[in-house]
């Protein structure tokens, strides 16, 4: 099954896994040639990416080159910021540090209209997008809570209660810088792999989707046969930085 906005939660139901494309780069342009590339899911990053408001819209104008599900990781958990980039037509939010139950209801009510949440009204983009959207938006628009610090990993189960949310979504950095590790996204300190194994059965239990971030190709094959409903390619700007410096010292044999 192909994966797409419409179809989101069946294909993860049935089984099927995903590879997502972490967008962090300003540009249309990078966003097609992401877009056109194959990926399962394509993620825009306004938190650690350099993108803004205006370029989020023109970027998701130039992901229209894919079928694949469209979200945002918003800078933070703010009702303004997450209803916009839904009206924009993100087709859900990951939202960083969400520490508490109290954190993901606030998140929710940000991105589910009434009576789930308190979205206002004013679906510009996604209204053109999909039809009935606001009827259908429970089912089109996935709201995803970032489990990555140490408080977050102790209250996961009271989080992962809240009604509304669709997922989890995984930081490895953050969550071993504040265990008290060196952030990476290729872990290896057996303490980081264990939080991370808990977040994953928590989902679980909670019926939940689960998503991580990765450092490269190999850690989400790692991730998916682990369990994990998606994991996130590295970041558009490392991996042309690393594809850059690989080419020219080729060149220079």
């Amino acid at each position: 099954m192909k994966l797409t906005a419409e179809n989101f939660g069946d294909h993860f139901r049935s089984g099927g896994q995903a590879v997502n494309a972490w967008c962090g780069i300003p540009s249309t342009v990078t966003a097609e040639i992401v877009a056109r590339a194959g990926f399962d899911m394509l993620t825009i990053d306004m938190q650690h990416g350099l993108v803004d408001y205006q370029s989020v819209l023109s970027m998701l104008q130039a992901m229209q080159a894919s079928d694949a599900p469209k979200l945002v990781r918003v800078p933070w958990n703010e009702p303004g910021i997450i209803m916009k980039v839904l009206d924009a037509g993100a087709d859900g939010v990951i939202c960083p540090m969400v520490n508490s139950a109290a954190d993901a209801r606030a998140l929710v009510a940000a991105a589910r209209y009434a009576p789930v949440g308190t979205r206002s009204y004013g679906p510009v983009r996604a209204a053109m997008l999909h039809q009935d959207y606001v009827a259908r938006s429970g089912d089109l628009v996935q709201v995803f809570a970032m489990i990555e610090t140490a408080e977050a990993l102790a209250q996961r189960d009271e989080i992962m209660a809240v009604e509304g949310l669709s997922g989890v979504y995984v930081g490895p950095a953050d969550l071993g810088l504040s265990m008290g590790y060196q952030p990476t996204l290729l872990p290896e300190e057996p303490a980081v792999l264990e939080a991370i194994a808990q977040v994953l059965a928590s989902a679980r239990q909670a019926g939940l989707l689960a998503g991580i971030h990765c450092g490269n190709g190999a850690r989400v094959r790692a991730v998916q046969a682990q369990g994990f409903d998606f994991g996130s390619l590295s970041t558009d700007g490392g991996i042309f930085t690393r594809a850059i410096a690989a080419a020219l010292e080729e060149a220079r044999g």
